[in-house]
């Protein structure tokens, strides 16, 4: 299922910082086509990508170690792989890198259809905030369960699934138009807390295939996991302070939730 928009919020915002992380992870996408020479189009790398992602994305055993992997050996000599940035920095560079397109549109499309509502409803600069501190506490959560790990991990997954949790709190009775894709091609509308919530379970079960075997599977579910349970906690500790119900009354029913909700009543 591919969710492509979302049916009954409205923004008075232009998502002007929504529209620009999805054009920075494009553009940097763009450079790793070039030095990869188009490898990473299909998933594939080449020395390059890889010394790329050794420098940008975030390796665990790095910080277990509290050092920094500085070269790489190579059949003939060895690469420098050295961070141009402070190690620490790593969370937040490897938010930007993508392991081949469908990894780059699956995430791009999901803040797409979800990020542009949260941005709209935080304000500008507090979503961009969000979005970060959720790829952060996303990036520790894979760390957690992959202390030892020496594969980078790289994409905006951590990010977009907080910005998810976010979503799943303040419009859970939203519909979301999801394009599915089983024998036939068809569109249907779910409601988002049955779309997420169904996507969260899956990043359960999933996560809990791959414990132990973090290095032969190339999807940090933890990092989904941990992402979304940040959103749906911020979300949710926020309503508490500001007298909100944390799960939000249907606009059918109540208009208890008026400045939380951005749409026209669901029929």
């Amino acid at each position: 299922m591919f969710p492509f928009s979302d049916a009954d919020t409205v923004g008075s915002r232009r998502p002007i910082v929504n529209l620009s992380l999805i054009t920075i992870c494009c553009l940097t996408f763009v450079y790793e086509i070039v030095i990869s020479r188009l490898a990473i189009i299909g998933g594939g790398d080449n020395l390059a990508i890889t010394v790329l992602f050794l420098k940008l994305g975030f390796i665990p055993s790095e910080i277990t170690n509290g050092q920094e992997f500085t070269t790489v050996r190579n059949v003939f000599f060895d690469l420098s792989i050295k961070t141009p940035f402070h190690n620490y920095l790593s969370p937040v560079t490897s938010l930007f890198l993508h392991g081949g397109l469908m990894h780059l549109l699956g995430n791009m499309m999901f803040l797409w259809v979800f990020g542009d509502n949260i941005e709209n409803h935080m304000g500008h600069f507090k979503y961009l905030g969000f979005y970060l501190m959720a790829g952060i506490v996303a990036t520790f959560s894979h760390w957690f369960f992959n202390p030892v790990s020496e594969i980078p991990l790289i994409g905006a997954s951590g990010a977009v699934s907080g910005v998810l949790g976010a979503y799943l709190l303040i419009f859970p009775y939203n519909r979301v138009k999801v394009l599915v894709v089983f024998l036939l091609i068809t569109v249907i509308q779910l409601r988002a807390m049955w779309l997420l919530g169904l996507w969260f379970v899956w990043q359960i079960i999933q996560g809990s295939f791959q414990l132990g075997l973090s290095d032969q599977v190339s999807v940090a579910f933890f990092a989904h996991i941990g992402g979304f349970v940040f959103g749906v906690i911020v979300i949710g500790v926020w309503r508490l302070i500001t007298g909100k119900k944390i799960w939000p009354s249907n606009p059918l029913n109540s208009s208890d939730d008026v400045k939380y909700w951005r749409g026209r009543p669901i029929n």
